[in-house]
């Protein structure tokens, strides 16, 4: 059996690694597998260290790391295999971004930390509005960047930090609303200068109960002639039922 050298703790002023809290708090539950989240923190401390942009690290670089082929040691016969499959669901969780890139007369697979300017370096990359000697875009994209954004990055664009209370009541929102709804109130909030979940909430349950501008109640449309639609609103008492 292999030996491990005990830690004794951190030492003072030791160096971090910058996380987004989001992290934490909206992407950490829905990773199951283990070297998925070695490998997405490993990314995350190489690249915080790192200087110059765009800060990208490369599939082969992974390949040879011994740090993280120690921390992936019951797997060391297929580990290469191993962070690909790692790679691959940290992009459908949308925790890195994927590009290929061409050096020396061949593809290598980088990747990028999904942050905001992360992802207009890519978009301008697939645009052709930026020209980078060595880097195409991948088509082919894992998870797909036209999805509607997701409520906890618009949260925290927008608004500030998540909590683990705030965490929950934008789960509950997802199942709620469509994703499309969801967009439009942030937007709306902001526009009026409401930056607050409640005044979101708000906006919601009014689209909910009375309708929104498209039509549609709920996360589901309903027939134009729902006798519902009546009773609801500012004057439905008046309404006989």
């Amino acid at each position: 059996m292999k030996s491990e050298k005990s830690f004794d703790g951190f030492i003072n002023n030791a160096e971090v690694t910058p996380v987004p809290n989001q992290f934490f708090a909206a992407v950490m539950p829905n990773i199951q597998d283990i070297d998925e989240l070695k490998v997405a923190l490993h990314i995350f401390w190489l690249l915080s260290r790192r200087r110059g942009y765009p800060r990208i690290v490369t599939s082969r670089e992974l390949f040879s790391d011994n740090i993280l082929m120690k921390g992936i040691v019951n797997k060391a016969a297929e580990y290469e295999e191993t962070v690909k499959q790692a790679l691959t669901q940290a992009v459908e969780h949308r925790i890195l971004l994927h590009l290929l890139i061409q050096k020396d007369g061949r593809s290598e697979d980088a990747y990028l930390i999904n942050l905001k300017p992360e992802r207009e370096f890519v978009a301008k990359i697939k645009s052709g509005e930026l020209k980078l000697s060595g880097f195409t875009f991948e088509e082919k994209e894992v998870g797909g960047s036209s999805q509607q954004p997701n409520i906890f990055g618009l949260y925290e664009e927008n608004i500030g930090l998540l909590t683990p209370m705030i965490v929950e009541e934008l789960k509950e929102a997802e199942k709620l609303y469509p994703p499309e709804w969801i967009e439009s109130a942030f937007k709306e909030a902001v526009k009026m200068n409401k930056r607050s979940w409640k005044y979101i909430s708000r906006i919601l349950e009014r689209w909910n109960t009375e309708g929104k501008d498209d039509g549609k109640t709920g996360r589901y449309s309903k027939e134009e002639n729902d006798p519902a639609k009546y009773i609801r609103g500012k004057y439905g008492h008046m309404v006989k039922r």
